[in-house]
This record gives C-alpha cells, structure tokens and sequence, in this order.
C-alpha cells in the first residue's frame, strides 16, 4: 500500500506541475497579445506621424513660396481627411 501512495503521490505532483505550467502558458499568450495591441497602436501612430510630416512639408512650400492659396488648398485637404 506505501508503495501504490507513492507512485499515485507522484502522478499528483506531475499533475499540479502540468496545471502550474498551463497557467503560465496561459499568461504568457494573453501578455504577447496584449504587446501585439500595443505594437499595432505604435504603427499606427508612426504612420500617422508620418503623414503629418508630409502635410507640414506640403505646407511650408507654398508658404516660402509665398503662394497663400496653395497653403489654404491643402490645409483645406488635411482638414477634409480628419474627417
């Protein structure tokens, strides 16, 4: 009987091991979801970035072109696209 205690003990050890490991599996895949969000949300902050360098180069041309109505036009186009 000690022996059939010892060998089922051990089978209970494996088995809280297996649900310990689970559990950090568990977190570990809901943690890289969490960065994969948060990496999206980078890129399209970067992108956004971007596209507001674009604008304010679009803009300072015309300005130091003294071309105001250019300046006006496409500030117009940058107002339009923020929805």
């Amino acid at each position: 009987m000690n022996e059939r205690v010892k060998h089922s003990g051990g089978g209970i050890v494996r088995r809280i091991k297996q649900a310990a490991w689970g559990r950090e599996v568990d977190d570990l895949r809901a943690r890289v979801e969490e960065l994969e969000a948060e990496v999206q949300e980078c890129r399209k902050l970067n992108l956004r970035i971007a596209e507001l360098t674009d604008v304010v180069t679009e803009l300072l041309v015309p300005v130091v072109q003294q071309d105001p109505e250019r300046a006006q036009a496409l500030l117009a186009d940058y107002t339009k696209s923020l929805g």
